[in-house]
């Protein structure tokens, strides 16, 4: 098997790139942007050199390039992460969700299908597109988004289902709950909370914190990915998810409490954020019993984690990008 890794400087594309690497297998990494520092790429940091091999590729602008990299070094497995994924920032510029997430990954896939390289495409994508659930939910769910990033991936999903059922298109399908852990954006809220409580910031806690989650760590996540890819059903989706709920509120006092900070002293409560889900409850049992998976990060232990890498990093974080940067 050989990877080739789609949108590989997102926080989950950067993670499976290097859990590949230490299971040996052979990676090719593409983004749109350079990598970025060190903090942000566990492949780096962990020391694996010549592991995965970066090459700069925009699906967005230059198809070309992802078509003579196919060419050349003939990839099995393309795991696909690369998508315009802010939530709130969706209704700003919801043409440019649109564009990444539908159009440009409908010109991918159709280049995709005339790769004849090409055994499994892993196509990663969001529980956003069932909008706010109620009672733990399987993969036949119906879809019913309510942002416009959440439309644009549920029509990416759509699409795909029309080429696996038209063309036999190689795909799996994964949703994940919320993910975290060390590598991740400063701006997600997990490590937005450890970085203000550090540095003495003001926390937003917009809608009060009351939505509740899923927080898996991305090492558990990473191991599912590979599990779907290599013997995942062809046309299914597969959820990875724990079952341990939380509110946004509880999780940041938790990790404030660790911290040996005061709720009261670190957090600003906001209003909601339009068209915000209230509830995302995914039903992993399709995953644990077909490829025999169970999560084994508690929560606890992965806030620990994400601490540590912060620490780890502490004297750069204050040059690295604290709030999300949108790229057309």
């Amino acid at each position: 098997m050989k990877f080739l890794i789609l949108g590989s400087n997102s926080f989950s594309g950067a993670f499976f790139c290097d859990h590949l690497a230490a299971q040996g297998h052979e990676v090719l990494a593409t983004s749109r942007s350079a990598e970025p520092h060190e903090a942000f790429l566990p492949y780096r940091w962990q020391s694996r050199p010549g592991a995965v091999r970066f090459h700069r590729v925009d699906i967005n602008h230059d198809l070309d390039a992802l078509d003579a990299l196919l060419a050349a070094e003939r990839p099995t497995h393309i795991v696909n992460f690369a998508a315009q994924s802010m939530v709130g920032e969706s209704w700003i510029n919801p043409d440019h969700w649109m564009m990444t997430n539908v159009v440009s990954t409908v010109r991918l896939h159709e280049r995709l299908r005339r790769y004849d390289g090409m055994e499994r495409y892993v196509h990663v994508t969001t529980p956003e597109v069932y909008g706010s659930t109620e009672g733990w939910v399987r993969e036949d769910a119906a879809f019913n988004p309510s942002t416009p990033y959440a439309v644009s991936r549920a029509a990416g999903d759509m699409s795909l289902k029309s080429y696996f059922a038209t063309y036999q298109f190689p795909v799996v399908f994964t949703r994940a709950a919320n993910v975290y852990g060390p590598g991740q954006q400063l701006y997600r809220i997990i490590p937005r909370t450890i970085y203000a409580a550090m540095t003495g910031q003001k926390l937003r806690l917009d809608g009060g914190g009351k939505s509740v989650r899923v927080f898996i760590h991305m090492a558990d996540v990473s191991d599912a990915t590979l599990r779907i890819a290599t013997s995942g059903t062809l046309g299914e989706a597969y959820h990875i998810s724990g079952y341990e709920l939380v509110s946004i509120r509880s999780l940041v006092e938790t990790i404030l409490a660790r911290l040996g900070k005061r709720f009261e002293d670190c957090v600003e409560l906001g209003p909601e954020r339009p068209g915000k889900d209230t509830a995302y409850t995914l039903d992993s049992f399709k995953l644990r019993t077909e490829l025999g998976w169970q999560d084994r990060m508690s929560l606890t232990d992965g806030i620990a984690d994400t601490i540590d890498w912060m620490r780890r990093f502490e004297p750069a974080l204050a040059s690295l990008p604290a709030r999300y940067e949108h790229k057309p």
